[in-house]
């Protein structure tokens, strides 16, 4: 990775940005929280809430490979406040579905990070 593909904006400045952003990138009724990942200064934490009856609860880690592109990892899903089956059709359906809102965020906060 070259010096400038690095990303160069601040932890605290980029969860402010995500967190922003990513509610327009969401389904309108779906909640979500950004936090900085503590472990890793390249990397945020977010919660994402489905709206509706489903009561579901999405975490991911995006992580900034470099400035221009994301790694998202799913780490759990609860439903109810219990983690759940994650390879079920409709968990996988959501979680792609939350995959691309995450990486529409990523490209809406390019002028950001590719500074």
């Amino acid at each position: 990775m070259s010096k400038r593909d690095e990303l160069s904006i601040d932890q605290q400045e980029l969860t402010a940005a995500w967190q922003r952003v990513l509610p327009d990138t969401l389904n309108e009724a779906d909640r979500a929280e950004v936090m900085a990942d503590e472990a890793d200064p390249r990397a945020l934490r977010l919660t994402i809430q489905t709206a509706g009856h489903q009561m579901y609860t999405f975490d991911f880690k995006v992580t900034y490979v470099d400035n221009r592109e994301i790694q998202t990892t799913l780490i759990d899903v609860e439903k109810d406040g219990r983690s759940v089956d994650e390879r079920t059709d409709i968990i996988q359906q959501l979680v792609e579905d939350y995959r691309r809102h995450i990486h529409e965020c990523a490209q809406a906060l390019h002028e950001l990070t590719h500074a």
